[in-house]
């Protein structure tokens, strides 16, 4: 899954290390989920959405068979 996540932090002026600490996850966590390693449950997604004040669709791009 694609995602706008480190477009979106950086826009912001967040390091990794300050939005992980907002979410209680790890900063790795957060390099994973921007890297496309990691797809987010989506309790995370909705946190992360919420936080922004985004959909999850703004950030979060689904594409179909991969």
């Amino acid at each position: 899954m694609k995602n706008n996540l480190e477009k979106i932090r950086k826009e912001r002026g967040l390091k990794q290390d300050e939005l992980a600490e907002i979410l209680e996850v790890s900063r790795q966590t957060i390099g994973s989920l921007e890297n496309g390693r990691y797809n987010p449950s989506i309790i995370l997604a909705f946190k992360i959405a919420k936080y922004f004040d985004m959909t999850i669709e703004e950030i979060f791009i689904y594409e179909e068979g991969k």
